[in-house]
């Protein structure tokens, strides 16, 4: 008797093994793999940043010396300045033009979908060739400003992509141009899942459309803005190509972003250690995004749970 109660327990554990061995082998061994890269990689780079590397890596031990060069430079600063008026601008923009898209969708207008294909489309272009497109069109000799003259209108300027003070706003504009559609269709998806009870309920009791959009839509499409904020914070932070194609950090240094400035100390001037003293501070940065974002979950999640 005591045989058979010792053996029992273990065959559906042994049996479940067997069975779960697929999905341990195809999901959870490569993401540990990533995760374990990617944390190797982050300690090695912090690692380097208190080194007096150059060209190569070198051991020795310099303190805060790569921190305190790279936050006294001029390009630090202004690619900091940047990144505060590209992510505040960028975000919002972004925000507001996939919002506005994904509530003209939900009007169950004609041709829905062939609209929303092509508001998703710039998602299936990368970085490289949408910030090239952008320098033709922006470009004062080739693009919009050129065809304008071409048509008779001598008097019309556009070249902020030559302009020191505006030439951040082309990247707001490219950037905008590829990330709204991907925030239509977060929008559109929580628009879509909006209980009709409610909706009904607020049209019985006289409520107008923009009053039932501000009182009774737009409040429950609140976890979706603060997700679609941060993804979109993510995007602006780590912005490398997109600059690189359209403006190349110019003019002189004007369009400078965090990631740039990594790149021109780490692979142009061969300063590797202030190069990852630089990709540190991008990493705190992109922290003081996701962790009060994850803590915010973790307190929904919490109260969910406790509902």
């Amino acid at each position: 008797m005591s045989f058979g109660v010792s053996t029992r327990p273990g065959r559906p554990a042994a049996s479940d093994m067997v069975r779960r061995l697929p999905e341990v082998l195809m999901i959870w061994v490569p993401l540990l793999l990533s995760a374990a890269h990617l944390v190797a990689f982050s300690i090695w780079t912090i690692w380097i940043s208190f080194t007096p590397s150059t060209l190569v890596p070198v051991t020795g031990w310099v303190g805060l010396r790569n921190y305190n060069a790279v936050l006294a430079s001029r390009n630090w600063q202004i690619a900091f300045d940047n990144l505060l008026l590209f992510g505040v601008a960028f975000v919002l923009l972004s925000l507001m033009t996939g919002l506005l898209l994904a509530i003209l969708l939900d009007q169950r207008i004609r041709g829905e979908n062939v609209l929303r294909s092509i508001f998703l489309y710039p998602l299936a272009v990368s970085f490289v060739v949408t910030g090239t497109v952008w320098s033709w069109l922006l470009n004062p000799g080739l693009g919009i400003q050129k065809l304008v003259h071409d048509l008779g209108w001598t008097t019309f300027r556009f070249d902020w992509l030559i302009d020191r003070d505006m030439a951040i706003w082309t990247i707001v504009i490219a950037a905008i141009w590829q990330s709204s559609g991907f925030a239509m269709a977060l929008f559109l998806a929580g628009l879509r899942s909006v209980d009709a009870d409610l909706v009904k309920a607020a049209q019985i009791d006289g409520a107008g459309p923009l009053r039932i959009y501000r009182r009774v839509i737009l409040p429950t499409l609140w976890p979706i803005t603060i997700t679609v904020i941060v993804i979109q914070l993510q995007f602006a932070i780590s912005t490398f190509d997109l600059v690189r194609a359209l403006t190349n950090g110019g003019p002189g240094i004007a369009t400078q972003l965090p990631a740039l400035v990594v790149y021109d100390l780490m692979f142009q001037r061969s300063l590797l250690g202030r190069g990852a003293a630089a990709a540190v501070l991008m990493l705190l940065i992109l922290l003081a995004v996701l962790l009060p974002y994850a803590a915010w979950r973790y307190i929904q999640r919490r109260r969910t749970n406790h509902a």
